[in-house]
């Protein structure tokens, strides 16, 4: 049954793929400039920057080139980068994995603040740590992470005269060093995810300790620690798992601003770079890498809730 389920949601995924290829297509030839006069900047003249677009296929009708490069996509082929001349492929195969490190760490982070806050929280509801908790996610939500990437890196310096490491250490050359340098862009990237957590956690935990069986299980005298942990976390998780997918894709967003700050050479310091080239065939491969991760994500969290709930049935 669940197997019937994932391929009904695989078939269903490939439209979604197609129309997402189309924006992540056409959008990047909306933005204002020519990527051809950036290349040969003003001491071009006519005649170069037709033989320079026309070199790069980019006199050709959008819709040819759109087909073309789908063609190219079916076959593994993300297309060249037209400043350096790489396979963006080979680009994003060697910044991707500073990127998911960052999100790995990010995520780990958002859990680590949200769960264990979010259940002392609703076990102990209208509290004074629940009040500060809920205090604490409030104001989660509302601080931008750039911002507070600013303060930590100028506060600290003009009054102790410390900063965090800015730049990329490789984990070959440094391994302690490597992991240190992404711990605060982790923390404060998790920050926002792990406050909407932790108010829908304590949220659903509190709906479900109301319910008749919990209630049961006090009146048997059993243990609060099991009637939390044990008989009403796992029937509350389920929608924070569907949250933890949806934010997700707000992580690896979020990584664009962070990597930026800190001088991290993730993924999304590589789109950034290319927006501001015009770098077509690069900010279409980087669009098109994050949407199908967001498919599989998606298809994940749906595969969980078999395995957090059985009485879920496909």
């Amino acid at each position: 049954m669940l197997r019937r389920y994932l391929v009904k949601r695989l078939l269903i995924a490939i439209p979604s793929l197609l129309i997402a290829s189309l924006i992540v297509f056409t959008l990047p030839r909306l933005i204002p400039g020519d990527v051809v006069v950036l290349m040969l900047q003003e001491k071009a003249y006519a005649k170069d920057l037709d033989e320079l677009r026309a070199k790069l296929g980019l006199d050709r009708p959008l819709p040819v080139q759109y087909v073309e490069w789908l063609g190219k996509v079916a076959r593994g082929d993300l297309g060249e980068s037209l400043w350096t001349r790489r396979p963006v492929l080979e680009e994003i195969g060697q910044r991707l994995p500073v990127t998911f490190e960052l999100a790995f760490f990010g995520l780990f982070f958002a859990l680590l603040i949200a769960i264990p806050v979010g259940i002392v929280s609703a076990a102990r509801q209208d509290s004074l740590s629940d009040y500060f908790a809920r205090s604490l996610a409030i104001l989660g939500l509302s601080v931008p992470a750039f911002w507070l990437a600013t303060l930590l890196i100028v506060l600290p310096a003009i009054w102790w005269g410390w900063r965090p490491v800015t730049g990329f250490v490789e984990f070959s050359r440094d391994p302690f060093g490597h992991v240190t340098q992404l711990l605060l862009p982790a923390v404060i990237l998790g920050i926002a995810t792990g406050a909407a957590l932790m108010r829908l956690t304590r949220g659903m935990l509190l709906e479900v300790l109301r319910q008749d069986y919990v209630r049961t299980a006090w009146a048997k005298g059993l243990a609060e620690r099991v009637i939390v942990m044990k008989h009403s976390l796992r029937n509350a998780i389920i929608p924070v798992v569907t949250l933890l997918g949806t934010q997700l894709p707000q992580i690896i967003g979020g990584t664009v601003i962070i990597e930026t700050v800190f001088g991290l050479p993730g993924m999304s310091r590589f789109l950034f770079d290319a927006i501001n080239q015009r770098d077509y065939p690069v900010i279409q491969g980087v669009n098109l890498v994050v949407v199908s991760l967001i498919v599989v994500i998606n298809l994940t969290v749906d595969a969980l809730y078999a395995v957090l709930d059985p009485r879920i049935r496909y």
